[in-house]
């Protein structure tokens, strides 16, 4: 099964066609649109997918001489809640175009007084408790060309990509903002921010930051045997962690504001740090063991 992409808004509809994708890209960012401004050469195509559309069309350009593909998640103007991204349709468009590894920048509130506005945490764990996403592509259902995925349990045991990791650790030292290595990000359904008691809570786990959008994405790249790495910028301590009115959005947006640039870097020399596709040996590039999933990965 294959897409079509395309730089003609709407020019194609048929992804089981078997038309060659001209466009290309090893490694892909899921983030904000601030991201790709800096692109060389930057190309904007639209990709369809199985599962309709992703969230906006896909930016592709070179870092470091590197393909890289940028697809802003909440689409441009932020006008999809992270409860209502296609999260399966974001991942099957990046593989679709050659992405292997996938970087996964993200606004997250801190869960403990030392992770305040402005850290910068790469975790290793990560906690669901959305609602009502639909979080894997084995889920048994007719696609719309027939096809009928395997029901095929993978293994999250690890979720994070430990090369992935490592490049987005080594980017981000040295730049006076030593990164925080390892912690568990829990993934809530928003969009509302969490109450005192849940933050409270979330808290007490021993669980490090709290975000919106990390799950469904790590599961369905592990499924896609894609690598998948978070880098969650704290942009406000949670309401469990601070004594004043709660979170604000004026609040999350105005930290972010003030440290895209930084993110930005990291995230450039993260793209140059990381291996060549034919160089993975993790555990992400063989997530299925040989299982059947009932199609063909794109």
């Amino acid at each position: 099964m294959e897409n079509k992409a395309s730089t003609e808004p709407g020019a194609n509809t048929d992804f089981g066609a078997s038309a060659a994708i001209e466009a290309n890209a090893e490694i892909g960012v899921i983030g904000g649109s601030g991201f790709y401004a800096f692109l060389d050469d930057v190309t904007e195509i639209q990709v369809d997918t199985p599962y309709g559309p992703p969230s906006d069309s896909l930016f592709l350009g070179k870092i470091a001489d590197r393909r890289v593909a940028f697809l802003p998640r909440h689409g441009r103007g932020h006008h999809l809640p992270p409860h209502r991204i296609n999260y399966r349709a974001n991942l099957w468009a990046l593989r679709s175009l050659g992405v292997r590894q996938v970087l996964g920048p993200c606004a997250v509130g801190g869960l403990r007084p030392e992770y305040g506005p402005g850290t910068l945490l790469v975790p290793d764990q990560l906690v669901d408790r959305t609602k009502s996403r639909v979080g894997t592509y084995f889920d048994g259902l007719p696609l719309p060309d027939g096809t009928v995925p395997n029901v095929v349990h993978v293994s999250l045991a690890d979720p994070y990509c430990p090369a992935g990791r490592s490049a987005a650790l080594k980017a981000a030292r040295g730049r006076e903002w030593e990164p925080v290595d390892g912690g568990t990000l829990v993934v809530i359904e928003g969009p509302r921010f969490s109450t005192r008691a849940e933050s409270l809570w979330h808290q007490a786990q021993g669980w490090s930051v709290v975000g919106m959008t990390g799950h469904p994405e790590a599961a369905l790249a592990r499924e896609l045997e894609l690598c998948y790495t978070s880098l969650t910028l704290v942009t406000d301590l949670d309401a469990g962690a601070e004594s004043g009115e709660g979170v604000s959005h004026e609040e999350v947006l105005q930290v972010f504001a003030a440290n895209v640039d930084r993110l930005r870097g990291v995230l450039f020399d993260a793209v140059a740090a990381l291996p060549s596709n034919e160089e993975r040996d993790c555990l992400c590039t063989n997530a299925l063991g040989g299982l059947n999933p009932g199609f063909e990965l794109p």
